[in-house]
């Protein structure tokens, strides 16, 4: 018998603390507020509190995908976090989450495909399922605790991220789900935007960080503005060719959630209405890996996430550069 893989349920969670562009106006020193609304559509984001890590804020959207779907932690075969601010360099995020979640039964994993981790992750959680007769449900995560590798003085940097996670409950049906996916890269631009310290590159000496200071999210160099509506088109069409569908076939698109504008012209490069599309970035800020599957759990939250059987369509992009993008028909 055919195996298909579906989406049963999704999770997000954001911090308590806000902090407002006005408030951001004052950390920076300069006025920013009015710029971020005008050309990236930010007016506030979520910052975890001192007490919190990566691990806690995945497995708070975690417990929310498993009660939706009516499943334990225990019942999870595989867990699978993607996440490019992780709780330690080693081990792996997701161990803890096993532990944090009481998910004894599961495998875990971590994988750092920076801000297109997510959509990467997803891809190999439907794929295990598709290749694993015995495994019933796999949770795929992303976190992002950028706030802890934020320079304040920083406007380039400290007024996009923030802090947040999401989480997809994957399991088995009698209706595909999972279509198809595509993936790019140009490691050109490996060295244009990250965190260079901390890892080997620039281990975290005394003298590395007397030099470079702490491990810090920077861009170093500048790549393409119009880099994401360049190449999302081609990675787009390449991911719907496979499930032999095009753009006019897809009910919601969700694009990696940094910036509003890049969004709207997306849409308007496919030739869509807005209405095709949800954004999270206006409230949240830019929450890197997760920021797709919770905009996603936002908009189902909102009473406006697909219906069955339409067309969703994942794409994202992130340092690297890495792109990656995922079709799914919609079950529940």
């Amino acid at each position: 018998m055919e195996r298909f893989v579906q989406i049963l349920s999704t999770g997000s969670y954001v911090p308590d603390r806000v902090i407002t562009n006005q408030e951001m106006d004052e950390i920076i020193g300069e006025p920013v507020a009015q710029w971020l609304v005008e050309n990236v559509g930010i007016c506030e984001r979520r910052i975890m509190s001192p007490d919190q890590t990566t691990s806690d804020l995945v497995v708070e959207a975690a417990q929310k995908a498993l009660e939706r779907a009516g499943v334990r932690a225990e019942e999870l075969d595989l867990i699978i976090v993607s996440t490019d601010t992780p709780d330690y360099l080693s081990p792996g995020t997701s161990v803890v989450v096993q532990h944090k979640l009481g998910a004894g039964k599961a495998g875990a994993y971590d994988i750092n495909s920076a801000c297109a981790g997510w959509v990467t992750a997803l891809d190999q959680g439907a794929r295990y399922l598709l290749t694993e007769p015995e495994a019933r449900y796999v949770l795929v995560a992303g976190g992002y605790g950028m706030s802890r590798f934020i320079d304040w003085s920083d406007k380039r940097t400290a007024t996009l991220f923030a802090d947040g996670a999401g989480a997809a409950l994957l399991s088995t049906g009698d209706k595909p789900g999972f279509l198809s996916s595509a993936f790019m890269a140009r490691g050109e631009y490996h060295d244009a935007l990250g965190i260079y310290g901390g890892g080997a590159y620039r281990p975290s000496t005394p003298e590395n960080i007397a030099e470079f200071g702490p491990p810090r999210v920077q861009f170093v160099r500048k790549f393409p503005r119009t880099f994401n509506t360049e190449h999302w088109p081609v990675l787009i069409e390449n991911a719907l060719k496979k499930a032999n569908l095009t753009v006019e076939d897809v009910d919601l698109f969700l694009f990696t959630q940094l910036n509003l504008r890049t969004i709207e012209a997306m849409m308007e490069l496919l030739g869509q209405p807005l209405e095709k599309t949800h954004w999270v970035m206006d409230k949240w800020g830019y929450t890197g890996s997760p920021c797709v599957v919770m905009a996603l759990d936002d908009a189902i939250q909102q009473g406006r996430g697909p219906q069955p059987e339409q067309i969703v369509l994942f794409c994202a992009s992130g340092g690297g550069i890495t792109m990656a993008a995922s079709v799914w028909r919609w079950t529940v």
